[in-house]
This record gives structure tokens, C-alpha cells and sequence, in this order.
């Protein structure tokens, strides 16, 4: 016999958990179907372990500081083992926080993977609830993203790594490529190369990070490449072959082509939506070409009355902070309580944690451009304020656009929608070199 519930919900992650959470506070009954660990891939193979791993990269970079100043240093003794035991001690700790969290509401949590069938139904396999069915009145889709897997570079964990088999590396290889300068591309980057490894860093875009500024972008460039980071933009990688010891990847660049050889390769090519087995077919939810599902925003209702979807599998920003804000509007609509305007993803903050960081919203220059939104620019060193040079240094930037309005205006956008016509990426202070 199937249980009932008001709200079910497929996925763990920070937009499960945290709609799952609040469905409770509102009086609802809700169950949590996640098939690993709840709190999702941000809080256990992604943005908490990963800024551990940061964080102490930045403190074994931080030592010629104190050789700067008479201190010897013996990085000998370095175990790279216990960096990444600290970074799973954190993903762990902040886990069963979660846990805690969801058996203090009294959240039902089921371990298991759940397909859709019918209105309101879930079947679940695996565990304990292997065969059973879970009945809602509503349910939301939360089941997030994976890495996404390029034809000619097989992701095996081994040598070709995911963001995921980067984390668990517990022994530095000697040296790394890694496809994609994106966000988690540059942090991997900037960690690699901090504790050594030798670190050729390729983007088929003009320049690193595509979705941020070029000017802040080339601050950050910068910075890698006087660590001593091989940088290639305009560089395709067109596939991969073993060389003995090391991967051979084959790239192009400006129409020439080469060739990098690395022990370990990191594809950082993006994400893809974890749509696809769990019976959105079948029950007739409309998805775009990527395979995400379309919803309404707010409160992210999909085409099939009862099911809403909120985070990675939808076409908001794939950010943690945004699912449980989707989480939380689809919760607050689904008790019945006005949600407002709800979330504008033009107001969203990015942010990229390696040194130096970069954080941004809004609209950039090119694309204020490209909509024919009117537009003032400022560019300041954050190096100039005198209480940053002991520790910074002239090479941190911080750049800003904003309308010659009040800051706070708002301009129509040749799509008909309403944009916030401003957007600030800054870079923060670093040592010099």
C-alpha cells in the first residue's frame, strides 16, 4: 500500500532538502526521496569540499610569505592524503547537519531512486523501499546535474576525471590538463598548481571564464599565468590517446594544431540536467533540447498540474544558492502563500574562489551592449585603497557598469523582459609574486 504524503519530492540536494524543510515549517507532509546522501552534490562532492581544498591550497601557497621573511620552510612533508580527508571531514560534518535538520522537522527521508508514474505516484527502487510507492498531492523535481560527458573524452575516474574524481584524488599526479576554464576549471587550477602539480589550463572560448567579464577575466589570467599556469585559450580539444605513462590530448589552436600531455586530465566541459530516467516521458513534462524541464518563474510549475521543478534540471542559473530559493518559492506557492515576483536570476551572484576571486551579477558590458541598454562604466584597483597594499599589492581590479540613471532603475530589454541594467565583477587582493 502506497504511503501519502502532501509534498514528495526527488532529489536531496540544497533545492530538495531546503523545499523539503520548509514544506514542514508550513505544515506539510513531506517526504525526501534522495538515492545518496542527502545535501546533493554542492555540499558533498562539490562547493563545500572543494573551498577545504582551496582554502588549504592557499595556505601551502602562503609559505614563500614566510620565506620571505627568514622562515624555512620543509614542504617534504606534505600529504596530500590528509588535504583531501580534511575536505571529506567537512562534506561529512555539514551531511549530517543536514540530516539532523530534516529529522528535526520531521521530514520523511527515503533512500532510494524514484521514477514518476502517473499523477502523484513515484516508484521506488533500491534499499529497503525497493518495489514500494510513494502517492503526493504535489511533487517537486530536484534531482540536479552531473558532469557532462563529451564523446572522445570517457570519463573513467582514473585518468580522465570528473570534478568528482578530482576531489577524491589522494596523491598529486605530476601534472594535470584540464578542459574547460570555467568556474570549477580555475579553481582546480589555481589548487593543482599551488601544491605543485604542473597545470595546463585550455579554453575554446577568447578568453577564461566565458560567462564573466573579459577584462576581470584577464585579471585572473593574469595571476595564473605568472603562477606559473600554462593558459591556452582559443584552444579546442579534439580528443585523447594514451602515451604511455601520460594522456595525449589533441588540441587546435587559432586553426594549429598540437598536442599537451599530462598524467592526469580534468574534463570541466559543464554540467548536464539528471533528467532523464525518472519518467518525465512518460508523464508528459515538457523539456527543452537540453533535456531541462521548462517551467514557469516564479513558482517553477511545470506543463503537468501538481509537478514543479526548481534547480540544476530547470533553465534558472545552475548555483546552489538558486535551488533552494526556487525550493523555497515552490514550497511557499504550493502552501498557498503569494510568492511575489520571486527570484530574478539577473540578480544572482556568481563567484569563482581561487586567487584572485572573481564574483559578478547582473548584465556584462557586451551584453548591455547587445540589448541596447544605456550604460555607464567604471573600472578602480582595489590595490588603491592604502589599507590594501600590505597585503595585496597593484594587481586586483574591480569593475562596475551601472545605468546613468539611479543605480537602482530598471530598462527593458529588447526581449521584452525587465533587467536590472547593472553589474559589478570584481577581483579581490593578492599577494604579489
Amino acid at each position: 500500500m502506497a504511503k501519502f504524503y502532501d509534498l514528495a519530492i526527488l532529489g536531496g540536494g540544497p533545492g530538495g532538502y531546503v523545499a523539503a524543510i520548509r514544506a514542514a515549517q508550513l505544515g506539510l507532509s513531506a517526504c525526501l526521496i534522495e538515492m545518496a546522501v542527502p545535501g546533493g552534490v554542492c555540499l558533498n562532492w562539490g562547493c563545500i569540499p572543494s573551498k577545504s581544498v582551496i582554502h588549504q591550497a592557499s595556505q601551502f601557497r602562503a609559505l614563500a610569505e614566510m620565506e620571505a621573511v627568514g622562515v624555512g620552510v620543509d614542504r617534504r612533508g606534505l600529504d596530500y592524503g590528509r588535504v583531501q580527508a580534511r575536505s571529506r571531514e567537512a562534506a561529512d560534518t555539514l551531511a549530517r547537519g543536514v540530516a539532523a535538520l530534516l529529522k528535526k522537522n520531521n521530514v520523511d527521508v527515503v533512500m532510494a531512486r524514484g521514477t514518476l508514474r502517473g499523477r502523484g505516484g513515484i516508484a521506488l527502487s533500491g534499499g529497503q523501499a525497493d518495489g514500494s510507492t510513494i502517492e503526493a498531492k504535489t511533487i517537486i523535481v530536484a534531482t540536479g546535474s552531473r558532469p557532462l560527458r563529451v564523446p572522445g573524452f570517457a570519463i573513467d575516474e582514473k585518468v580522465v576525471l570528473s570534478s568528482t574524481g578530482a576531489l577524491s584524488l589522494e596523491v598529486l599526479p605530476a601534472s594535470m590538463a584540464i578542459l574547460g576554464a570555467g568556474a570549477v576549471g580555475c579553481e582546480f587550477a589555481f589548487v593543482m598548481n599551488a601544491f605543485g602539480v604542473r597545470v595546463t589550463l585550455l579554453e575554446v572560448a577568447p578568453h577564461i571564464l566565458p560567462a564573466e567579464d573579459h577584462e576581470v577575466a584577464a585579471v585572473l589570467e593574469a595571476s595564473l599565468r605568472r603562477s606559473g599556469i600554462d593558459v591556452r585559450t582559443n584552444t579546442r580539444a579534439l580528443g585523447l590517446r594514451e602515451g604511455g605513462a601520460e594522456a595525449i590530448v589533441d588540441i587546435e589552436t587559432a586553426g594549429k594544431p598540437a598536442s599537451v600531455r599530462a598524467e592526469k586530465i580534468l574534463a570541466a566541459f559543464g554540467r548536464t540536467p539528471n533528467t532523464d530516467g525518472i519518467g518525465l516521458d512518460a508523464a508528459g513534462v515538457a523539456v527543452d533540447p537540453a533535456g531541462r524541464i521548462l517551467t514557469d518563474a516564479p513558482p517553477g510549475r511545470t506543463n503537468v498540474p501538481g509537478l514543479y521543478a526548481v534547480g540544476d534540471v530547470t533553465t534558472t542559473p545552475a548555483l546552489a544558492h538558486v535551488a533552494s530559493k526556487e525550493g523555497e518559492i515552490a514550497v511557499e506557492h504550493i502552501a498557498g502563500r503569494p510568492v511575489g515576483a520571486g527570484l530574478d536570476p539577473d540578480l544572482v551572484p556568481s563567484a569563482v574562489y581561487c586567487e584572485p576571486q572573481v564574483v559578478g551579477f547582473g548584465l556584462r558590458e557586451d551584453e548591455a551592449r547587445r540589448e541596447s541598454v544605456r550604460y555607464a562604466a567604471s573600472v578602480f584597483p582595489t590595490a588603491a585603497p592604502a589599507r590594501a597594499w600590505p597585503s595585496a599589492g597593484p594587481r586586483a581590479s574591480s569593475r562596475s557598469w551601472r545605468p546613468p540613471t539611479p543605480a537602482r532603475s530598471w530598462a527593458p530589454t529588447s526581449s521584452g523582459r525587465t533587467r536590472r541594467s547593472s553589474f559589478t565583477n570584481c577581483c579581490s587582493p593578492r599577494p604579489p609574486s
